[in-house]
């Protein structure tokens, strides 16, 4: 007899644990389970719940019984847990249903896009060396691909690299806010972190980015996954490829597909860890299968040379998850008015497994306080070329015939060669009793047949091989040049003309040349922007998660100042959206010299040669130039200088002669002085000598000058 609940009350332990409940508040039936056994949901569990207004629920097996309550209180909770299992298992298998619809409705797209891998010519093929290989038409028959598409598609994703992923970060920080709400310097930190954050922190987003780029330039679609990583529990920028499948009759982009569901392959490991976070519901699921690839799939494992990995056991096999993002009118939680249901669908995100069909996961996706119910972003549709639909058109798309009639040039002239110089025959069949028509003759070898005693060259005739004229090869040379040109590949020649060319002829060249590519540069510059923006609504969901891993953050972040801070801003790509590669920015740089040259009074000259260091790429602009020369002095100063100098002269002059005159005073003096003391020492000599003159001196001299006589 089968079980079911006994009650029509909503139970509201349905798919909880129950080890986070008071025991006091649940209480198990008297079938025998203890305490020990909370965690476990056998087929014949009871559970007895004494409600508030003292009704009883009971739960003996059965379904699990929905609880409503508490949307409110926990907008982004798992509604999984709350819905009936009838209702989720009608709903997974629908799902599955359409999914399974999506997936024929575009077969023929994978097909054509494994064609291309084809003509990619990464894989190594060697010349057929007999013609049951099936490969080639005839025994020996060249191999050869021309790298066209390859070329092209390597040129694309290096130049988006060095634009759109530059070494010191891809985020440039724009001040969207009124006025100046947010500093320059909290600008430059946010700038700054949020770099450190993409290069540093989530290592996948570079080369995540890369893969994209050589998807997008060979498929013309690729889909990048912007979502909070409940495991790495940061925001993660992922590369998708060929998981996304949209579903709509008359869709165009994300925003209007019916239905997006990504296909993720996640080891049983990864499946646990999100049910033990609480992510998915934990529940029992079927033992898995392994996973079907698709043509694409096969087809890149087969290039790489990998084969399907074989496990001994079928638990360690990868599940598939189905991640729809589609709208549904959820029993218990459909949309009302002022008139009660009115049957409109909303946005969810449906979880399931593939094999199983149980439903994992179901969220509520749109924003709380959104009232018009619009559905929250989630993937990013990089576009190389718009088509007619969804999918893009790339370079497989724009020169992929191009590359398949080159390459069947090349073979023809390939071969042509080769059997000119190794030709085949034919020989009379009465010629003699060949066991075989296959002859292989070596370099410097033999090899005998019989010709019934003719003479050989009336046995053996050479087949006839017609070889390649020069028109056929001019033929090959502009299928080239034409598919170059289409796929932005044929080299500029703007510095092999004339130098004197004007300036405007050089940029029409320019712009003609570099056409298709200047508008994917654009294209990939606004999902880019579009990227960006959807990790900054992240960040100001879990705040914490921007600046956690960095050890030495720009700025002392806090979460109000963090919110505040991205509501006022913008993350714009750094890079310019009018220059789609480094050869066009060389080239711009090139025309602008040119016409400051052509007109030198009309431009300054060194703002134009630091625009272009800057152009390209030189980080010390500043240090490169000679330092400014002194302003001229002004001649009224000279003048006054000169003036205040003679004047200084003057009186160093008037100066110079007063310490003359009196060093010429003083001289006399002292040669006055030592004249009359000589004079007087003659004088008392002579007294000495003759005393009788004594008398005269002392009446010339005075008797105060007189010395005292000796002897």
């Amino acid at each position: 007899m089968p079980q079911a609940p006994l009650s029509l009350r909503q139970n509201p332990l349905a798919g909880e644990d129950y080890t986070k409940y008071d025991p006091k508040e649940v209480t198990l039936g008297d079938l025998g389970t203890t305490n020990s056994e909370k965690k476990q949901r056998p087929s014949g569990k009871v559970i007895k719940i004494e409600n508030d207004d003292g009704s009883v629920t009971i739960s003996i097996g059965g379904p699990e019984i929905a609880d409503k309550s508490g949307d409110d209180d926990d907008f982004n909770e798992n509604l999984a847990r709350k819905i009936d299992s009838s209702a989720l298992g009608a709903i997974g298998s629908e799902l599955a249903r359409l999914i399974r619809q999506d997936n024929e409705s575009r077969q023929e797209w994978l097909q054509q896009y494994v064609t291309g891998l084809e003509l990619l010519g990464t894989k190594i093929e060697r010349p057929q060396s007999n013609a049951t290989d099936g490969s080639t038409a005839v025994e020996g028959q060249s191999t050869v691909r021309s790298p066209l598409l390859l070329e092209s598609v390597v040129r694309f994703q290096a130049n988006a690299r060095g634009e759109l992923l530059p070494a010191d970060g891809p985020v440039r920080v724009r001040n969207d806010g009124l006025g100046s709400l947010v500093a320059d310097i909290e600008m430059q930190a946010l700038e700054t972190d949020m770099n450190h954050y993409l290069t540093v922190t989530a290592v996948e987003y570079y080369p995540d980015t890369e893969r994209m780029h050589f998807s997008l330039g060979f498929g013309g679609t690729a889909f990048k996954k912007v979502y909070h990583c409940p495991i790495r529990r940061r925001p993660v920028s992922e590369f998708e490829r060929g998981a996304t499948k949209p579903k709509g009759k008359a869709e165009t982009t994300l925003e209007n597909a019916q239905r997006v569901t990504h296909v993720i392959r996640m080891s049983p490991s990864t499946v646990k860890r999100m049910q033990l976070l609480g992510v998915y519901r934990n529940i029992s699921l079927s033992m898995t299968q392994p996973p079907e690839m698709n043509v694409v799939d096969e087809k890149i494992q087969m290039m790489q040379g990998i084969k399907p990995n074989t496990t001994t056991s079928i638990d360690n096999e990868d599940r598939e998850i189905y991640e729809c993002y589609c709208e549904l009118d959820l029993p218990g939680y459909e949309h009302e008015d002022d008139d009660g249901p009115t049957g409109l669908k909303l946005p969810y995100r449906v979880t399931m497994d593939k094999v199983s069909h149980e439903v994992l996961e179901i969220r509520r996706w749109w924003r709380k306080e959104d009232p018009n119910y619009l559905r929250k972003g989630v993937f990013v549709n990089y576009t190389f070329i718009p088509g007619f639909g969804f999918y893009g058109l790339g370079l497989l798309h724009l020169v992929g015939n191009t590359a398949m009639a080159l390459t069947a040039g090349w073979r023809l002239c390939i071969d042509n060669g080769m059997f000119a110089n190794f030709p085949g025959f034919i020989y009379a069949k009465q010629a003699g009793r060949q066991l075989t028509n296959e002859f292989r003759v070596p370099p410097g070898g033999g090899v005998p047949i019989e010709t019934g005693g003719q003479p050989i060259q009336n046995v053996i005739s050479q087949l006839p091989y017609r070889g390649v004229d020069g028109a056929f090869m001019q033929l090959l040379e502009n299928v080239e040049q034409g598919g170059q040109r289409l796929a932005g590949t044929a080299e500029l020649q703007v510095g092999d003309g004339n130098t004197e060319a004007p300036v405007g002829t050089t940029i029409a060249l320019i712009e003609q040349a570099t056409k298709v590519l200047s508008a994917v540069h654009k294209r990939m510059h606004q999902a880019q922007s579009r990227e960006f923006q959807l990790l900054k609504e992240l960040f100001k969901e879990d705040p914490t998660s921007f600046w956690k891993d960095n050890k030495f953050p720009a700025h002392t972040w806090t979460e109000d100042t963090l919110v505040s801070a991205l509501e006022n801003v913008n993350f714009v790509p750094v890079a310019d959206p009018n220059t789609p590669s480094q050869s066009a920015r060389i080239q711009k740089a090139m025309a602008l010299k040119q016409m400051q040259t052509a007109n030198p009074a009309l431009y300054n000259a060194k703002a134009i040669d630091e625009r272009i260091l800057n152009m390209l790429g030189i980080e010390d602009a500043q240090s490169l130039f000679a330092p400014p020369a002194p302003p001229a002095p002004d001649p009224r100063m000279i003048t006054a200088q000169a003036k205040m100098v003679d004047a200084q002269s003057k009186q160093e002059e008037v100066k110079v002669r007063a310490v003359d005159a009196m060093a010429d005073a003083q001289n006399r003096a002292a040669d006055r002085e030592s004249k009359e003391r000589i004079a007087t020492l003659q004088l008392a000599r002579e007294i000495a000598v003759h005393p009788e003159s004594a008398s005269t001196a002392e009446h010339f001299l005075g008797s105060e000058h007189m010395p005292a006589p000796t002897g």
